[in-house]
């Protein structure tokens, strides 16, 4: 398969008063997660040039079943909001590690790299 799964459609609103089609869930090492650009969350407007506007849900599974060895997607990827970023849905785990506990190591291990120079320099 393409690694992940769809919900929405009319018969299965997603978002209330919304009858698009949305990532659900992203298999790890399936061809999506491969490929790296879709994301869960993301609205699925076409695949292969077809609209998926109004479908049932059982029918977008069956364009999705049927799109071949090589889909074209149209996505819509949703806003982040303004005060931190959006979650993967409550599987518990962070999107990425902070900053800081990239920077902070990486200066200490700097620093002590510069000294050890420093006095292997002045044994010299």
């Amino acid at each position: 398969g393409l690694g992940f799964n769809i919900v929405g459609g009319t018969d299965q609103q997603y978002i209330a008063n919304d009858n698009s089609i949305y990532v659900s869930w992203i298999k790890k090492d399936g061809a999506a997660y491969l490929d790296g650009r879709l994301q869960e969350g993301d609205k699925i407007v076409a695949i292969n040039g077809k609209d998926l506007k109004d479908l049932r849900h059982k029918d977008a599974v069956e364009l999705f079943r049927n799109a071949g060895c090589y889909v074209s997607l149209k996505i819509q990827r949703r806003l982040q909001p303004q005060n931190g970023p959006v979650g993967h849905g409550g599987d518990g785990e962070s999107g990425g590690l902070p900053l800081a506990a990239i920077l902070v190591p990486g200066l200490a291990l700097a620093a002590t790299a510069v000294w050890i120079l420093l006095r292997y320099r002045q044994r010299m």
